[in-house]
């Protein structure tokens, strides 16, 4: 930062200019401003713009490319990589603009890039409306709307980006453009699945489904001996699951609550977790004989707040503490896929760690795999090796686990990544995560961001 040298007279003029609050390292509420999900990343900007309307953005992308700073964009600061934090260049956090407008009768929402999905969600189920969004409510819209949007009701809306139908976004010079299938139509396909690399989306826009808000849920935990039949069950369930239904194979270690007994607390359990986004009564049928199955340790079936399930994991991945992430697609699970990733699971590192296959499929797969920047939309489920822990001396062990673990599954995985799991070791995986949509994105990056201003994201790299 000692290289920061712009006039004093530039700076002021700056500051004069923003409606937001400008920040640097001697600032209070500067660390705060800096900090993100991942407490592993440590990163300093020069400078902290914190924005508080469009013109904000644009005066501070210009102002940046001026003075030939390097740009990060914050939106919620959930990012495992931590990409939304530079050092020693100009951070716009975007977490003032959080606000998100419901329009009940034509089922549309406005949303901010600050927005958290709790903050979404809190609004739209006011009207029994809502739109597919993550399993942590701590989750900002705008990075996991960029980079496709898995989430419990992936299977009957779809994800997050089949939802979106426009998005306003300031480009490296400067320029506000409106993004929909009719205007900058190649720009809102490589929003959609892209991420960030193309300027800073200022505010998005989701058509909203009806759905009651009250979701019937499965939550049972079963001993580890019983993990390969709930395994081979839960890929039987899968492959006969209507669009209404999205289960997760999850092993986690037994949280130290009420009612797990004591002497279980902290040891590793086989965890499926299920909802049900149809007719009660039919997703009963469904779910209630999987209690009967192995030998739960704890087993429920019953009614939640839709909001309730979106907060279900906030507890277990606290902010600050230390994460680290890998993932695959996979089209089918083998019983190989299922040996090996039991025989890794079975030994689950880290109090913050959740390690299973999430659902994808239905209204997923409904989509056209070109009419977005996704890829993945022909695999049916998504692996998550999401590992969290709070001793930094434990960082070598932890990150080697989870590289070893992530190539045992690579044999029986299915090509593509999804890049919202991708870590901060994964520029490697871009032509991955992007697959066969890269060129294209390429030329799409060509387009708006020539100069590759926006390069803090896993990033799509122009063409000379």
């Amino acid at each position: 930062m000692e290289n920061f040298t712009i006039p004093k007279s530039s700076i002021k003029n700056f500051k004069e200019q923003l409606q937001g609050t400008v920040l640097f390292p001697e600032d209070a509420g500067y660390d705060e401003a800096r900090s993100v999900w991942n407490g592993m990343i440590d990163r300093h900007p020069a400078i902290i713009v914190q924005c508080i309307d469009e013109n904000d953005v644009i005066i501070a992308v210009k102002f940046a490319r001026e003075n030939h700073l390097l740009v990060s964009v914050k939106g919620g600061g959930h990012g495992v990589a931590g990409k939304a934090v530079c050092d020693d260049g100009l951070m716009l956090d975007m977490s003032k603009m959080n606000t998100v407008q419901v329009d009940a009768t034509t089922r549309f929402a406005t949303v901010g890039p600050g927005a958290t999905l709790g903050d979404l969600d809190r609004e739209t189920v006011k009207h029994g409306l809502v739109v597919t969004g993550g399993i942590v409510s701590t989750t900002g819209v705008a990075g996991l709307t960029l980079g496709g949007g898995i989430g419990y009701l992936g299977r009957k809306y779809g994800l997050t980006i089949d939802n979106l139908i426009a998005a306003n976004m300031v480009t490296s010079e400067g320029e506000l453009l409106h993004c929909s299938k009719h205007d900058n139509s190649n720009l809102f396909w490589a929003l959609r699945g892209g991420g960030g690399n193309f300027g800073v989306v200022t505010s998005f826009r989701f058509q909203l489904h009806e759905q009651n808000p009250e979701m019937l849920t499965a939550q049972i935990f079963y001993p580890m001996e019983n993990a390969t039949q709930m395994m081979q069950e839960y890929r039987e369930l899968m492959a006969q699951a209507s669009d209404e239904l999205a289960a997760y194979a999850l092993v986690v270690n037994i949280p130290p609550v009420d009612p797990f007994p004591s002497e279980l607390h902290g040891s590793p359990a086989f965890f499926l977790l299920a909802c049900y986004a149809g007719d009660h009564e039919e997703g009963r049928k469904i779910l209630e004989p999987l209690q009967m199955m192995g030998n739960p340790i704890l087993a429920v079936v019953d009614t939640m707040p839709y909001v309730a399930l979106q907060q279900n994991f906030n507890a277990g991945v606290p902010k600050g503490e230390r994460y680290y992430w890998k993932t695959h697609f996979f089209r089918e699970l083998s019983n190989e896929a299922i040996q090996t990733f039991l025989d890794y699971a079975v030994k689950i590192k880290g109090p913050f760690t959740l390690l299973g296959f999430e659902p994808l499929g239905g209204a997923i797969a409904h989509v056209n795999a070109g009419d977005t920047a996704f890829v993945g939309r022909d695999a049916n489920f998504a692996l998550g090796i999401w590992l969290g822990w709070n001793d930094p001396e434990q960082d070598q062990e932890m990150i080697k686990w989870a590289r070893e673990f992530h190539h045992a599954m690579a044999p029986y995985a299915s090509e593509g990544m999804y890049s919202n799991y991708l870590d901060q070791d994964d520029d490697g995986q871009i032509l991955t995560a992007y697959g066969k949509n890269y060129e294209r994105l390429q030329a799409v990056k060509n387009l708006y961001d020539p100069e590759n201003f926006f390069s803090q994201n896993f990033n799509i790299i122009p063409k000379a």
